[in-house]
């Protein structure tokens, strides 16, 4: 991260180490003190704020280029790719939380809601063990949980029509 970003150093620039679980109300506080103490909030647009999670997400996609299919673990990773590699994904993490604060949005609860629609898109009784696209399964529910079904993610796209699992 350089320039106007999110966090840096350790720990997100607090200074202090964290050893338990940390929520994402306390990342999302701790970063808007972060941006709010260096005068950056005026670059957090959400705009801004997705295309730096963008080229993030890009870092992380480097580090896996070039390595073909990584099994779980990492076995024959060293120390210093397993560090770079948690580098690369608090970078994401935390534009991801930035993002959500500045659009109002309450990632947690967003999360947990899409794990709810996406259990009705995907039934265990009927895709276990089945990487196939929800349109495949008979659902005649609503699985998106908006009655207007109009969001591109949960309905019936052509478009989208590849035989992996999304989110």
């Amino acid at each position: 991260m350089n320039g106007g970003e999110v966090g840096e150093g350790e720990n997100g620039g607090g200074g202090e180490s964290v050893t338990a679980a940390v929520g994402l109300d306390v990342l999302r506080k701790r970063m808007a003190d972060f941006a709010r103490e260096r005068d950056w909030e005026q670059f957090h647009s959400p705009r801004n704020l997705l295309l730096a999670l963008v080229g993030e997400v890009g870092e992380l996609s480097e580090i896996f280029q070039w390595k073909g299919e990584v099994p779980k673990g990492l076995p024959g990773w060293d120390e210093a790719e397993k560090l770079h590699l948690g580098e690369e994904l608090a970078d994401v993490l935390l534009y991801l939380v930035r993002l959500s604060d500045m659009c109002g949005v309450d990632l947690g609860k967003a999360a947990l809601r899409k794990l709810e629609i996406n259990a009705r898109k995907y039934p265990a009784g009927q895709c276990k063990g089945s990487s196939k696209k929800h349109t495949y399964y008979n659902n005649s529910c609503n699985v998106s949980g908006n009655d207007n079904a109009t969001n591109h993610l949960t309905t019936s796209n052509a478009e989208h029509s590849n035989n992996s699992n999304g989110v």
